[in-house]
């Protein structure tokens, strides 16, 4: 029993240090996709991110929620649609994004995070409290023609003083991945979540950025998890994307990552959320579970 007693202090001694170097720093943590329909992932990454903010971090929530849309659209009797990897999103689609989004998953994860002894708050257009502002979004085609993706925008600003005001008092913002037409007007649009969640970063000139997804991390091998890199530095990044060692859907996120560096987010981490206490074990130990990114 000693032993094992031992052990765990030793533990709370490895996190010490990485505990003191955060303090007092923001932490943008993303978490989208089919993950939010797993249950007891979301309850342990949301128990983690209580601890962050109980050890005087500032943890700063972005949720996207992409299958629980779909979900909702086939229930209504709508086929989803997507072209090059994002949502096409007409007038009917965007009533289920905002409500699916900006209400429902939006409030249980608020509900959740106070059920655990933390205090969260949502920033939703839904409960008159958006920081997001954006613009449509076109795509190009082959021949670099225009594509109309609908209700579908690009973050154009961030109104960090709800964000920042909520931290300081010690409570963790909630912003679902919406934002407001920027034109004075009320018009939502649908934004993608890792897009809005490297829009937060930026504007709080955040410490860290994770991107809690389906995968372990970065894979010099995309079907391979063992394959997973523990640490890349954006150098060895450019030559992997390059070489072609990155693929698919890494491919955008990756060079999101970089530009992120650039703009003075120290570091980015990309990790899998059905792994128990993945954010915990990624920030406050040595080894992490998921892919670190540094400038350097």
């Amino acid at each position: 029993m000693v032993d094992e007693a031992i052990e765990k202090a030793n533990h709370l001694i490895e996190a010490l240090k990485w505990i003191r170097q955060y303090r007092g720093k923001y932490s943008v943590i993303k978490i989208g996709g089919n993950l939010l329909e797993d249950e007891k992932a979301v309850d342990h990454l949301l128990v983690d991110i209580v601890f962050m903010e109980s050890v005087g971090m500032k943890p700063v929530l972005i949720h996207g929620g992409g299958s629980v849309v779909s979900k909702a659209m086939k229930e209504a009797g709508l086929e989803p649609r997507f072209v090059q990897g994002r949502r096409y999103t007409d007038a009917e689609s965007l009533k289920i994004v905002v409500k699916m989004l900006g209400e429902v998953v939006n409030s249980q994860v608020v509900q959740k995070i106070n059920n655990y002894g933390g205090m969260a708050q949502s920033l939703s257009v839904c409960f008159g409290s958006n920081i997001l502002f954006g613009r449509k979004l076109f795509l190009r085609d082959e021949n670099c023609r225009p594509i109309d993706l609908g209700y579908v925008g690009d973050v154009t600003r961030v109104n960090t003083e709800p964000i920042e005001v909520l931290c300081n008092q010690g409570i963790v913002p909630v912003i679902p991945s919406i934002a407001m037409l920027d034109d004075g007007g009320s018009q939502p649009l649908n934004i993608n979540a890792d897009t809005a969640a490297i829009a937060v970063a930026k504007a709080l000139k955040s410490e860290k950025l994770v991107f809690v997804s389906e995968v372990n991390g970065v894979r010099t091998n995309p079907n391979d998890p063992d394959s997973m890199i523990e640490s890349v530095t954006a150098e060895k990044a450019r030559e992997m994307l390059v070489s072609g060692t990155i693929q698919g859907g890494m491919i955008p996120k990756i060079q999101a990552c970089l530009e992120m560096l650039e703009q003075g987010v120290q570091k980015i981490h990309i990790i899998n959320g059905h792994t128990r206490h993945s954010l915990l074990l990624e920030i406050f130990t040595s080894s992490g579970v998921g892919t670190e990114i540094t400038k350097r």
